[in-house]
């Protein structure tokens, strides 16, 4: 297994030049971008050339990936991306039911079909969202993965528990669509309210040693560490590789 670090952890904590220099002194090689740093993509490729990172992941919206299509497989090109997953839907443009959620997974089959023919690879990242049933009782995440043959998951496994799921039934279930995962720690029920709750790799509540064993059982070869909302990223990135590099 490999891991990554989400750039998304370091928003708060520009500016990029300092991040990547700290992760690479931290012993971080690898990173994972996201919407909001890609637009410069060959200014970002020399930042992290420079500090001996590369960017085998990366988050990219709905807007970029369905609106300027080969702007985003330009940008994937030039930053040595070969995985590419879309992130989020904002709650109002979340379907409601079974039909609305089928209509949406043949969005991203299209999608995922256009990034592989452009010789990489497509998938869905999850939130808590995907995990909570609809009236009629479809469940989201089930919903994109059964509509959407081609379509890969980065698992977000602390999101998946937040939705309220087993991620353990889950991995056992889905392992064979699950090609990165979000490593990312709870805190005890009440904690680090000004962190949002969350917690870094291997201080929360989260059985990372159990669920890396699952995914690794099921060929998942890149794990990503992330904190949605960290006081310190730097804390945060060095006590996460540590823990990583345990299980």
């Amino acid at each position: 297994m490999s891991f990554s670090y989400q750039l998304y952890s370091s928003r708060n904590f520009t500016p990029w030049d300092n991040v990547f220099k700290s992760l690479s002194d931290l012993g971080y090689t690898q990173v994972e971008g996201f919407g909001g740093i890609l637009e410069d993509a060959q200014a970002l490729r020399a930042q992290l050339d420079a500090n001996g990172l590369s960017m085998p992941s990366s988050h990219m919206g709905l807007d970029m990936l369905e609106g300027d299509f080969d702007k985003a497989i330009a940008t994937a090109n030039t930053l040595g991306i070969q995985q590419i997953y879309c992130p989020f839907l904002l709650p109002d443009l979340r379907p409601t039911d079974a039909a609305g959620w089928a209509a949406f997974a043949e969005r991203l089959e299209v999608i995922a079909k256009k990034v592989k023919a452009a010789g990489l690879s497509f998938g869905w990242h999850n939130h808590d969202f995907e995990f909570v049933a609809c009236e009629d009782g479809t469940v989201p995440m089930k919903a994109i993965l059964d509509g959407a043959p081609s379509v890969e998951w980065e698992a977000d496994i602390a999101w998946i528990v937040r939705g309220g799921a087993d991620p353990m039934a889950w991995i056992a279930a889905h392992g064979n669509r699950i090609t990165a995962a979000h490593v990312k720690d709870l805190a005890p029920e009440g904690e680090k309210a000004d962190e949002d709750g969350w917690a870094d790799v291997g201080d929360g509540i989260m059985d990372w040693a159990g669920l890396i064993t699952a995914l690794r059982a099921n060929d998942v070869t890149l794990l990503v560490a992330e904190h949605d909302n960290p006081s310190d990223a730097d804390r945060f990135a060095a006590r996460s590789l540590a823990a990583l590099k345990t299980y």
